[in-house]
């Protein structure tokens, strides 16, 4: 299986759940990247927050 990874607006490269940031106060889980905040497009966060760093 390859792994997923997204490029962020701020150049950072979002591959683990350590990368990203949930928002809170929202119904359906919002991720934003941890570097500058900017939102991750939903599909591709969900399949980021389940890979295993190793």
């Amino acid at each position: 299986m390859t792994r997923t990874t997204y490029r962020c607006a701020c150049g950072a490269h979002l591959e683990f759940k350590q990368d990203l940031e949930k928002e809170s106060g929202t119904t359906t889980p919002t991720w934003k990247c941890t570097d500058c905040g900017t939102p991750v497009p939903g599909m591709t966060a969900e399949k980021i927050r389940h890979q295993d760093p190793s």
